[in-house]
């Protein structure tokens, strides 16, 4: 054959070579592929399981006998209570026998919603025992009447959660000059409800709304808007609508009369009206004095209802800008009160000066006894008078708030505004909770824990501490005459060792030159 022939030849039969080779290459590409494939779907990816539903605790989540939030208490004894034996126990005794007649009133009436108001408080329903027990017991001594708090009560230290002591603020019964109609004197008005203010839950007529959440002005059927501030009051939004109870001389008293809840008013004639709260328009308390103290107008150690009064008259403008800024306007309604008689409160009895005081609504039950005791100035502004005395919760107020804090009522007139206006001090409180209110009660319903294990289930599966080092292997021990393997626990796996990569130098690549076709 020739050489040009034989040349043909191999080069025909590389081509066919390289074309089986390249088809060949290609099928077992194609098919390392699909066995991938398959790998990773058979062992790489397991189904997904629904996940375990969580584990229901094993004891049910039942109520605490005694628990008032954000607070802390400590029980004491008797002889542990500061001043508890220097106290006119037969004052005290008296105003708690006045609180009685409504828990009694209210125990013996079917009120379906007992458990969301005084049911589902600390002391709940508790005061009925002492109530009852003090029906029978028209005491005239002093001793007596404190054997009778001690028989009845234990004594509870109280403060709120991280602090040591509670507050206590003072509050009095304005005494102000009013007339029946409008004068160039008498110009600021005082006014009843309007028929327009709407509270969700309660009727428009019903008697003191409550003096916290969202208040409405109601227009026409179903819309419902915020209600007028006292800015927008005090400009005259409800003027000429026959709300008018009386008239005053100076809006500072119209505004201390709204901050203590209660007022007496005397006309020219000798007549006198007598005023309660009844509503508020759903705005918030601001404290005009901690305004004062904010911008440095009254120093804080020389704050007082007194020191108030004195910058407002000399400064009208300015006290016109500050009663603006609480928003909250109280509205009154007339009470049938002789002269002689104490303002009501809002357990719906008059009060007793010198032991009522007004404590937080939402945690405590009206009629509650609370034994507070420090240091007040009384005397004066400066003095330091020892105040140790059993008071009985009968009223509540907007700004107080908290499980120790209280305003102590001091009775009505000048003086009594003197002595409360400049209280604002720590005092210790100590709560008195009827004994009937027994924790076993509750305790009782809390299921048995789960039976301590056998000795031989406790070797078999040991609990450990985890922060000691485990045994090198297994123990055997010996429980009454036969032999027992005692398991160790499982070794954690050892963590895997961090590595930083090393990268490797790259190789140089050579440029090669394109063949030329």
């Amino acid at each position: 054959m020739a050489p040009e022939a034989r040349i043909k030849v191999f080069l025909k039969n590389s081509a066919t070579a390289l074309c089986a080779g390249a088809v060949v290459l290609s099928s077992f590409s194609l098919g390392a592929e699909a066995a991938r494939r398959h790998y990773r779907s058979h062992h790489h990816h397991a189904p997904v399981l629904p996940a375990a539903p969580p584990r229901a605790l094993p004891y049910p989540q039942l109520r605490l006998p005694f628990e008032i939030p954000g607070a802390q208490y400590l029980p004491l004894a008797w002889a542990e209570v500061k001043g508890w034996s220097d106290d006119n126990h037969l004052a005290a005794y008296k105003t708690f026998r006045a609180s009685c007649r409504t828990i009694s009133a209210q125990t013996g009436a079917a009120e379906p919603k007992a458990e969301s108001k005084a049911e589902s408080k600390a002391l709940g329903a508790s005061l009925s025992e002492p109530c009852r027990a003090a029906k029978s017991l028209d005491l005239a001594d002093d001793a007596k009447a404190k054997i009778f708090f001690e028989e009845n009560f234990a004594p509870l230290r109280i403060s709120r959660l991280g602090e040591p002591d509670g507050f206590v603020t003072g509050y009095y019964e304005p005494v102000l000059e009013g007339s029946r109609t409008q004068t160039d004197v008498f110009n600021v008005p005082v006014y009843r409800r309007p028929s327009n203010l709407f509270v969700r839950g309660y009727r428009q007529d019903s008697v003191s709304l409550p003096n916290k959440g969202p208040v409405y002005r109601k227009i026409g059927r179903r819309k419902l808007v915020p209600y007028y501030d006292r800015g927008e009051i005090e400009d005259g939004k409800i003027a000429g609508r026959g709300l008018e109870i009386a008239w005053l001389k100076d809006p500072t008293d119209l505004l201390f009369a709204q901050i203590q809840g209660s007022a007496r008013i005397k006309f020219d004639d000798g007549g006198t009206v007598r005023l309660n709260y009844d509503a508020y328009n759903g705005y918030p308390y601001t404290a005009v004095g901690r305004i004062l103290i904010e911008r440095g107008i009254i120093p804080k150690e020389e704050m007082s209802m007194q020191k108030i009064r004195e910058w407002m008259a000399q400064t009208p403008d300015g006290a016109r800008e500050l009663r603006r800024q609480n928003r909250s306007y109280i509205f009154f309604r007339e009470v049938n009160l002789s002269d002689k008689e104490e303002a009501v409160g809002a357990q719906g009895i008059p009060l007793t000066a010198g032991r009522s005081i007004a404590v937080d609504k939402a945690l405590h039950v009206y009629g509650t006894p609370f034994f507070i005791e420090g240091e007040l100035p009384i005397e004066s502004e400066r003095a330091k008078t020892p105040f140790h005395r059993l008071m009985i919760a009968q009223d509540t107020g907007s700004a107080i708030i908290g499980p120790a804090r209280a305003d102590l009522y001091f009775g009505a007139g000048a003086d009594a505004g003197r002595v409360s206006g400049r209280l604002r001090h720590p005092m210790h409180f100590v709560m008195l909770v009827p004994k009937g209110l027994d924790p076993s009660v509750l305790a009782a319903k809390l299921p048995v824990p789960d039976p301590r294990p056998s000795e031989k289930i406790a070797k078999l599966f040991p609990q450990t501490d985890q922060s000691k080092p485990a045994a090198p292997a297994a123990a055997v021990a010996q429980g009454k005459g036969e032999t027992v393997a005692v398991a160790n626990p499982v070794p954690l796996p050892v963590p895997r060792p961090v590595i930083d990569p090393v990268s490797e130098p790259r190789r140089p690549v050579k440029n090669r030159p394109h063949r030329q076709q």
